[in-house]
């Protein structure tokens, strides 16, 4: 079934009784081709795409719960592609192409905005690191600006120009950033892949990863055995659990980063503005909730929630930027899984094991990245090669030295 103006119309109009399901709820069967675990964003993109650029369709996608009940519906929804370091700046280029095309090409509204983010600038070394980082991105294609103070100004008014702690220099404007919305992303996504014939098996937890002779053979799982010639690992935070079903031992940490949103106010934030002194960002949604995050609560951790602590450092860093935003009321927080690889880059790899993919480490970077690394791990199960954008996003780079430290601050899982 397409969707369109005029199905909304016709669908009001007699009792929107002509809906169908967006996707099945299939059985599993005995035998894929391919099985991907996890259900999130980058799960059913990776489904989506074998499906649609390779032909295979006789593949599932297993989930322990509901289908984006993980990472992909507890983000802040930015999404933008002004990244530095060779191999990272044109995967994050490639993603942002793919996003602006994404909802002609799903038939889905996924509510992308392309708002843009401005980074700011708070000393002379900040803003000669966003000036190399801007023409970083203008080299791979992408847009940035370096604006002055009397720019940033007239753009955002309302952030705190009179403090002298963290005074404003300038920022970076990356105009084709922006925010989606982060359920319709895995909603359209699923409902492209059973379009075209992938199982999305729910409530179907993996608890084990057959192996005979160094060779995949399938996973157990809650509702019995499977088998499959092709295994992919896509499970963020879960990723050294799944992988230490296989015997690997995966170069990554899983830490907690909260996130909050206010009630509803009148529209006044109509970018994403980013703080660089506080690892402070903050947007405001369509309902008009502002949702803003900071850093990790750094220390290891499987739980979907935070400390109070870290609650405490994004609020002193909002009220720095923002005072204005101080009587607002917060309605809630969550917390993302995320699986920290210790030089802020992700994996996308073959591993030891043959047939067995992994796609992990995406620190702060995963919602951002969906369409590409659908793309990318999908290449790379449906050919044995690594796709041209995600070549350095090698698993043995940790042993050989050639990692890609995104952020220059040494290969530390948490700070990153």
């Amino acid at each position: 079934m397409r969707y369109s103006g005029l199905k909304v119309i016709t669908e009001g109009l007699f009792g929107n009784k002509g809906w169908k399901p967006a996707w099945r709820d299939p059985a599993p069967k005995a035998e894929y081709d391919a099985i991907i675990i996890g259900g999130g964003g980058h799960g059913l993109s990776t489904a989506y795409y074998l499906a649609k650029n390779h032909g295979m369709t006789n593949i599932a996608v297993l989930e322990k719960g509901y289908l984006g009940s993980g990472n992909i519906g507890r983000n802040t929804t930015i999404v933008r592609a002004n990244y530095y370091m060779p191999g990272n700046s044109e995967f994050y280029s490639h993603s942002l192409k793919l996003w602006e095309g994404l909802e002609a090409e799903l038939n889905y509204n996924v509510m992308h905005s392309q708002r843009g983010q401005l980074i700011l600038a708070h000393s002379d070394g900040q803003r000669d690191t966003l000036a190399r980082r801007g023409n970083a991105m203008i080299n791979q294609g992408d847009d940035a600006e370096l604006w002055t103070l009397d720019q940033v100004k007239e753009f955002a008014p309302y952030l705190d120009y009179a403090q002298t702690r963290f005074p404003i220099y300038g920022g970076l404007m990356h105009k084709r950033g922006g925010t989606a919305r982060h359920d319709a992303v895995a909603w359209g996504y699923a409902r492209g892949a059973d379009a075209r014939g992938v199982d999305l098996i729910q409530n179907c937890e993996v608890t084990g990863i057959d192996i005979e002779n160094g060779v995949v053979k399938g996973v157990q799982t809650t509702r019995g055995a499977i088998r499959a010639k092709k295994v992919g690992m896509v499970v963020a935070g879960r990723s050294s659990q799944v992988a230490a079903m296989a015997g690997m031992r995966l170069p990554i940490e899983s830490h907690v980063l909260q996130a909050f949103v206010t009630e509803g106010l009148k529209p006044v934030i109509d970018s994403i503005i980013s703080f660089g002194m506080g690892h402070f960002y903050i947007s405001q949604s369509d309902k008009g909730g502002l949702v803003f995050g900071g850093d990790l609560d750094f220390y290891a951790s499987y739980a979907a929630r935070g400390n109070l602590p870290m609650v405490e450092h994004v609020m002193e860093a909002a009220m720095t930027l923002m005072p204005m935003i101080g009587r607002a009321k917060v309605l809630r927080s969550w917390g993302g899984i995320m699986d920290m690889s210790v030089d802020g880059s992700p994996i996308i790899d073959k591993t030891h094991i043959e047939g067995l993919f992994v796609d992990a480490g995406w620190n702060y970077g995963g919602f951002k990245a969906a369409p590409a690394s659908g793309w990318c791990m999908a290449h790379l199960m449906a050919t044995g090669e690594s796709h041209e954008v995600a070549k350095r996003f090698r698993l043995d780079r940790f042993r050989t030295g050639h990692v890609m430290d995104e952020e220059g601050t040494g290969s530390q899982h948490n700070l990153h």
